[in-house]
Order: C-alpha cells, then structure tokens, then sequence
C-alpha cells in the first residue's frame, strides 16, 4: 500500500537498567535510547535504534545515529511516497554502514505501514508461524559466580527455556563448569562479544566438555575466515552474531563453514527487509537462526517478537519480558513471559502494543521534528 511520510520525530530518551549489564567490552547501568516516530495520514508508526552509548558492539552508538537520521536519512523520506517499507532500504545507496540508525527508520515504516492497513506488524512482514515464541535470557558478567548462579536460577524458575552468559578471558572457562556442575541438564550457551582470537583455540576447546547450545562471536567482529577456522577445532557450534551484517555475509560465513548457527538483530542488518534475507539464506542452509537482543526497550522488544515469528526462528532468542531490565517500559502492557516461558503473539495493528506517551515524555531528554 502507498503512503507518503509527512514529518518524522527523533527522540533520546535515558532509561535506567534495573540491573546494571556487563558484556566483554564494558557495564551499562543506564540506557540512552533512540526513538523514530515517522508519521502518515495523522498515523504513527514508531522504531528503535539499537544502537548503544558508545562504539563498542560495532561502529554505531547513539550520537551518530542521531546525526545520520537527522542529515541524511529523514531528508530522502520526507515527502516521498512509498509503495511499501521494503523500499527503504534501497533509498540510501550513498550511506555506508549505519544499519543501526537505518534499521531504525525503516522499522518505523514497517510499523506506519501495519497500522495504515489495520493489522499486526508479524503479518505485514511475512511471519506468524507460531502463535508464541520461545524465550531465553542473557545474563552478563557477574561481581562472582555465586551471585551469577543464583540469577541463573531466579530466571530458570521464571520459566525461561535458555540460559546465556557473557564470557570473556578470565571469566569463561571455570565459569561454565561451575555453571554446569549447578545446572547439568539446562539449555546454556556462552556470548564472547568477540573477546578473543584464533590463538586462543586450544582454551576455547575445553568447551566442548560443557555441552553448550553454541559459543557466540568468539573472535573478531568483522571476521569469517578465522571463525571457520576455529569451528573446525571444536564440536560446540559457532553462532556469528556482529559479523553478519547482510544476507551476503550470511551465504560467505555458511558457504566458508564458519558458523552453524546464526543469531539476527534487526538493528545490525538494517531492519526487517534485509533480516528476512538473512533468515531466508540460513533456512535454505538448514543453518538455524534466533532472535538477539540490545537491550531494547518495549518498542524494540515489540520488533523482535514480530521478527522471531518466521518460521527459521526456531531457537529460543534473547526477548525476555520487560521487568528484566525496566522499572518502568515506556508500552502499555509491558512484555510479559508465561510460565512456560513464552511470550504469546498480540493481534493488534502494528507492533501490538501502546506507547505510554506520558511517560515517553518524562525521560526524553533531547527531541527533533523534521517535516
């Protein structure tokens, strides 16, 4: 359906985590999100820039997704009619990289576009293959393997059917056997956020005793070669996470064997066009994929659950429920996980859920209309 983009709204807002988050490269306590409200016929449809505070996940943190929407991306939308949200995507060819700040956009379109036509976001992009998803949690680095042991067990007894952990060098090994010798029969995978390099194979061998799901990212970001290497010397699975950044990155990593698994965040691949090729590659590979997250808040998470219904989504992701990681979400309800630990599909237009506008606007702390 066509609909023409007549302003678009840009917000940060600051949210704090409820518990702080430490991954390889770093601990957050406090979130600075990137809201993109794009608006047709007096309708709003809303995305999230995934991006996080600073450079470390990838090239992207919230200040240059800001610049990037604001100078380049609004102003090819602006008053340009679309046919669909799947265009976006080929609207920026001159913009290299970014796909954060453009996911973020063209996931507002996606969005805009399910509400223009009266029905929910998983339907407009092709999903709906199961009426729940199934759900993991990501737990980070921990002060101490008892206090990481006892969240282990506070969200397996919340229903969650898979348990990641961050590691990184000096917090990974002797981890995961503590880990398992606790918790021998849960589904566990470890996360390094590419916190070591093909040297480190042999120590990342002794892995292979613990049984994981998958050893995600181990080695650098934008690597594939070394990682095919390394998935020779193990039996653990490899899951490639910031490597893979398009569906072109997806067929050179299968094709190269360095991966099994693949985990797609609709932020790092530039929304949900390029997250269904991506799908698409891996199923045909019978490589299976899941759902990461970055922390979002419920208008990302909204995304994700939307995402994770096509129909390769068959891993148990990173979308947990909102009181994780807020106090407060800024959607009405928040994401809840049954106790089966699941989050059931919603049936209304759009991304299913409403913004608690009132308090969207109590921790916006810069916002921009572009018209």
């Amino acid at each position: 359906m066509a609909f023409r983009i007549e302003r678009i709204v840009l917000r940060r807002l600051k949210m704090p985590l409820r518990h702080f988050f430490e991954t390889s490269f770093g601990r957050t306590t406090e979130r600075q999100i990137l809201l993109v409200e794009a608006v047709s016929e007096g309708i709003s449809g809303w995305g999230e820039v995934t991006a996080g505070e600073h450079p470390f996940y990838n090239e992207e943190w919230t200040d240059s997704a800001w610049l990037i929407l604001r100078d380049y991306v609004a102003p090819a939308v602006l008053g340009r009619g679309l046919d669909s949200a799947a265009q976006a995507g080929a609207m920026f060819p001159r913009v290299r990289g970014h796909r954060m700040a453009l996911g973020g956009l063209e996931a507002a379109l996606w969005d805009l576009e399910a509400r223009l036509a009266g029905e929910p976001l998983w339907k407009r992009i092709g999903g709906g293959a199961r009426r729940e998803i199934p759900c993991g949690v990501s737990i980070g680095i921990q002060d101490s393997v008892a206090q990481l042991l006892e969240k282990i067990a506070v969200e397996l007894e919340a229903g969650y059917q898979r348990i990641k952990i961050k590691i990184k060098p000096g917090w990974d090994v002797d981890v995961v056997r503590e880990v398992r010798e606790r918790f021998p029969t849960i589904k566990l995978m470890a996360d390094a956020n590419s916190a070591y390099t093909i040297n480190d194979a042999a120590h990342l061998k002794q892995l292979d005793a613990y049984y994981l799901m998958m050893l995600e990212q181990p080695l650098a970001h934008d690597d594939i070669l070394d990682h095919a290497a390394l998935q020779l010397q193990l039996d653990t699975p490899i899951c490639l996470d910031e490597s893979i950044r398009s569906a072109r990155h997806a067929e050179q990593a299968i094709r190269a064997g360095a991966c099994r698994i693949i985990n797609i965040k609709l932020g790092r691949v530039g929304g949900f066009a390029e997250a269904r090729r991506v799908h698409d590659v891996a199923q045909a590979a019978g490589v299976p994929v899941w759902c990461g997250g970055m922390l979002e808040s419920g208008v990302g998470r909204a995304h994700n659950i939307a995402l994770a219904t096509l129909p390769n989504f068959v891993l148990p992701g990173d979308v947990s429920a909102s009181k994780r990681y807020w106090q407060r979400d800024i959607i009405e309800p928040p994401v809840e996980v049954t106790p089966r630990g699941t989050i059931e599909i919603r049936e209304e237009p759009g991304f299913g859920y409403a913004l608690d506008l009132d308090y969207v606007r109590h921790v916006t702390v810069q916002e921009e209309t572009l018209r």
